[in-house]
């Protein structure tokens, strides 16, 4: 039987995960992306003893077990550090069967993956925001884009300076009806003002409100959710699958929205994936930069016939994250995969020697 013999992080921007076999097989995955210091600590003490010397094609067996043994630590950093061996071990499947992940994932639902125009920032007038979001369209043909409005989880404040309602208006204004626009509260406001502003993006017809409360107060959520006709959204912070079937079952949002290193790989995702699929819900995947995150999450979404909506691109430099080759890039306002196997990316040498190196081994 083959058995994983090691599992090294590469921790520089973000972390790294090389997974390796007693005949030879290899994978490469990442944690979550921020905190990888912490994270990586967390993977070589927790994780990786619940997968040494283990049968690397049992990767669902695998995250299971770990996260059932785990218990007594069932939190964020857990299975932000999962993720990372999890994503390795998919890489490391798909190459020794010559298929690209999402064709392990249950096959090609989708040829292409269409993308929204991400914009990140706060910082910014509504004119200046408008015209960075109108440069991405005519750079990569969006269809659809999304904006962040108020303050992150700001109880309200930004409702004071009238950012938000400059900027929805405008936005719309500047793209016309043609392109579809959500909005990204990221927790800013209670829930009376929740639906104040909800109303405000339901009059100019935008697709998608995310996070309008904080993400931890389920009631509040559905309160909102239930009172406004625009979809809601919610679930990305969130690192329990059970926490997600809540939120589904209960109503608590009409798009379900996972980050793949956040819930602990593309196993949970999966799980995730498929409770909104049958529940009827869209499952639009949280992925807000172009670290090893968006490969995984473009893979998801080729599989998953629940990821039916616009998916993630972000418009913000992301230079710092090219850690890997192709670096994807979004042309006509969707991003297309490979047949090559595993993520169908690579990661040089060079790259992982300028950065910190620390190994789990039998």
């Amino acid at each position: 039987m083959t058995k994983i013999s090691s599992i090294e992080t590469f921790d520089g921007h973000g972390c790294i995960v090389r997974v390796r076999t007693d005949d030879g097989l290899v994978g490469y995955g990442q944690t979550a992306h921020s905190e990888a210091r912490i994270t990586g600590e967390v993977l070589h003490t927790l994780v990786a003893r619940n997968y040494l010397g283990r049968d690397p094609f049992d990767v669902m067996t695998l995250a299971e077990e770990c996260a059932r043994a785990e218990y007594k630590y069932f939190g964020s950093f857990l299975f932000r550090a999962l993720a990372g061996v999890d994503t390795a071990l998919w890489d490391l499947v798909g190459k020794a069967k010559s298929q690209p992940v999402y064709q392990l994932l249950g096959g090609k639902f989708r040829p292409s993956v269409p993308v929204y125009g991400s914009a990140m920032r706060r910082d910014t007038t509504p004119e200046e925001e408008v015209d960075r979001i109108v440069a991405a369209v005519a750079a990569h043909g969006f269809r659809a884009v999304k904006v962040k409005i108020g303050e992150r989880n700001g109880r309200d404040a930004e409702s004071r300076t009238g950012r938000t309602r400059r900027l929805v208006p405008l936005l719309r204004k500047a793209l016309g009806d043609d392109i579809e626009i959500s909005a990204d509260a990221n927790g800013a406001y209670s829930p009376g003002q929740a639906v104040r502003i909800g109303r405000l993006l339901e009059e100019y017809d935008y697709l998608h409100f995310e996070e309008p409360v904080p993400f931890w107060e389920y009631e509040n959520a559905r309160s909102v959710a239930a009172t406004l006709d625009i979809p809601v959204g919610l679930g990305e912070q969130e690192f329990s699958v059970d926490a997600m079937r809540r939120i589904i079952q209960d109503g608590m949002a009409d798009v379900i929205q996972p980050d793949v290193c956040y819930i602990g790989g593309i196993t949970r995702a999966r799980q995730v994936a498929e409770l909104a699929n049958l529940a009827g819900l869209p499952c639009v995947p949280h992925s807000s930069g172009r670290s090893l995150t968006a490969i995984f999450t473009a893979h998801l979404v080729t599989a998953m016939p629940a990821c039916n909506l616009f998916h993630e691109w972000t418009i913000e430099d992301a230079s710092n994250m090219r850690v890997y080759e192709p670096f994807p890039v979004a042309r006509n306002g969707e991003v297309v995969l490979s047949d090559a196997p595993g993520w169908g990316v690579e990661i040089a040498d060079s790259t992982l020697q300028r950065m910190e190196r620390r190994i789990s081994s039998l």
